[in-house]
């Protein structure tokens, strides 16, 4: 007998038992419920303290603080030309307040475009300031001489900053340290002779500048607060200084952000197919999921209220090597007392992970609800992959206080909304349309504060793609 004979007759066999594809129409499967792959672990949702705003509006209110221009200037790139957006002068303490949009604009036409290559020096330390820098792209370091007679780094400056302005209201002013570039930079440089030009043929800008020289200093503190004037360690009857406590006239206000969709079922479904699971049930489950996933996204990128967008630019600070390295993580705890955690996305733990190998340091991990989260210096390093990465493979590390009795940051909501199903977190029925679907509008009400602006600091351009 042939082999195709052999196969043939086992074929021509008569079937003996029920086969399985037909049980399986008799059987009840196991089955899950639906999953989906979006689902994060959201560490800021649960970590962040969350206050309720009855008023829809909470208002943060301050004591007086005096603004120094500490914004980032923004610019425009045609091809290899860079522009300075004119009402971004403003941003300089010399310009702060003056709107004349032509003279702003003459202004931005008179700044030079310059580059330098890595290692370049921009300015020197001691030799005359005529001129004002404003940092297109690039990094820069400041560096001073230590205590010891050696060069000290005091600080890194990145895209958007600026330096020398003091040339505009001194014409004596001279540099305090030395501005290094570290990688190729482009820069914009205004003149003060350039701003002396304009100013002759423009009488606002002269008056502005003039006022400028001739406003007295405020006395503040250290933070840029109104002083409170105290006396300490006096002996005798000296006369006891009178003070007051000063508030911000114009304090900010953060109405609640709302994140809305309307779930749509159909009635058969509804009737026919809810056992063994609700599909309704189920519908609204993942939607609700899928709802504060978008709510922690925009409590971290959103430009009115997002943690990213609402940092202050002296709480923002750059990697002195590009990887978050120990030295750059110790330094954003520096900036604030009592920090609660960081965020970073996961790829960001994990470059700061190979630094730490390099170094031979093995980060600690404690237990946060029975979770093993990595730390540095005791406070945890929560994963966040709401954190962006940019196409030059570059991310941020966010680290902050939390809590109103600390002066941190807070989470905003409003509690006890019509047919609430968690706080601030709404199904409300919408009825039944002509086509029997059923409709349910799911609505979250949140936002987020700043109480302080050192409660939120931000290690930015983190390099995450460097191996080796």
């Amino acid at each position: 007998m042939s082999v195709g004979d052999e196969v043939r007759t086992e074929q021509e066999k008569p079937q003996q038992s029920l086969g399985t594809s037909a049980a399986r129409n008799l059987a009840t499967t196991t089955k899950s419920v639906p999953q989906m792959q979006e689902i994060s672990s959201r560490w800021l949702l649960r970590m962040l303290p969350w206050v309720d705003v009855q008023g829809g509006t909470y208002r943060v209110n301050r004591r007086l603080s005096y603004a120094v221009g500490d914004g980032r200037v923004t610019f425009v790139k045609t091809g290899d030309q860079v522009t300075v957006i004119p009402a971004e002068l403003g941003e300089l303490p010399a310009l702060r307040g003056y709107d004349d949009k032509e003279v702003l604009d003459e202004l931005a036409r008179r700044c030079e475009q310059r580059e330098f290559q890595p290692g370049a020096v921009i300015a020197e330390f001691g030799g005359p300031a005529e001129e004002v820098f404003l940092l297109a792209h690039g990094k820069v370091e400041k560096v001073g001489t230590g205590p010891y007679g050696d060069d000290a780094v005091l600080g890194v400056l990145a895209d958007g900053a600026y330096f020398g302005d003091r040339a505009l209201l001194d014409p004596d002013a001279v540099w305090e340290e030395t501005a290094r570039a570290v990688t190729a930079c482009t820069v914009l440089v205004l003149p003060r002779r350039s701003v002396d030009q304009v100013a002759e043929r423009s009488a606002t800008l002269r008056g502005h500048l003039e006022s400028r020289r001739s406003v007295p200093e405020q006395r503040t503190n250290k933070y840029g607060e109104k002083e409170i004037e105290l006396a300490a360690g006096h002996s005798g009857e000296p006369d006891i200084p009178h003070t007051f406590v000063d508030y911000e006239g114009a304090p900010r206000e953060y109405e609640l952000s709302v994140a809305q969709t309307v779930l749509r079922v159909h009635t058969r479904v509804a009737d026919l197919y809810n056992k063994p699971m609700n599909q309704t049930e189920q519908q609204l489950r993942l939607t609700v999921e899928a709802l504060k996933e978008r709510q922690e996204h925009e409590l971290v990128n959103n430009r009115e209220f997002g943690l990213l967008s609402n940092c202050e630019y002296d709480q923002r600070i750059q990697p002195h090597d590009g990887v978050p390295s120990p030295d750059d993580m110790d330094e954003l705890l520096t900036r604030r007392r009592a920090s609660k955690l960081f965020l970073a996305h996961p790829r960001a733990i994990a470059a700061f992970g190979r630094e730490c190998n390099k170094r031979g340091l093995v980060p600690e991990s404690i237990d946060v609800g029975g979770n093993r989260i990595p730390a540095w210096r005791g406070v945890p390093i929560f994963p966040c992959n709401k954190i962006p990465i940019t196409d030059a493979r570059t991310t941020s590390i966010i680290c902050m206080r939390t809590g109103e009795e600390d002066q941190g940051v807070v989470g905003l909501r409003q509690s006890g909304v019509p047919d609430e199903i968690e706080p601030s977190l709404s199904v409300r029925f919408m009825g039944i349309n002509e086509q029997a679907i059923i409709k349910y509008l799911v609505t979250a009400y949140y936002s987020a504060a700043v109480l302080v602006p050192d409660a939120l600091g931000v290690l930015e351009n983190v390099e995450i793609g460097r191996w080796g």
